[in-house]
């Protein structure tokens, strides 16, 4: 049997699936005294991203990061 508020301070990193989003989920995390972190894992995703594509160096890129590879084809279609 579950105590109320056991889980204060704890939150839930997930998707925006409706299984997250359905009042029968949500309403079990209030009443552990959890919460959600939709925005949070938005935002975590977002930073990743922007490490992906700024510093992780790829074979198929030549050892390049996605980024220094899209504007090195950006350079090269404009010469062209």
């Amino acid at each position: 049997m579950s105590r109320r508020g056991v889980e204060t301070g704890l939150s839930i990193r997930h998707d925006n699936g409706s299984q997250y989003t359905s009042d029968a989920f949500q309403n079990e995390l209030r009443f552990q005294g959890a919460q959600s972190s939709v925005e949070e894992l938005r935002r975590a995703l977002l930073e990743w991203a922007r490490r992906y594509n700024e510093h992780w160096l790829l074979e198929r890129h030549n050892f390049l990061s996605p980024s220094q590879a899209r504007r090195e084809l950006m350079q090269s279609k404009q010469a062209a």
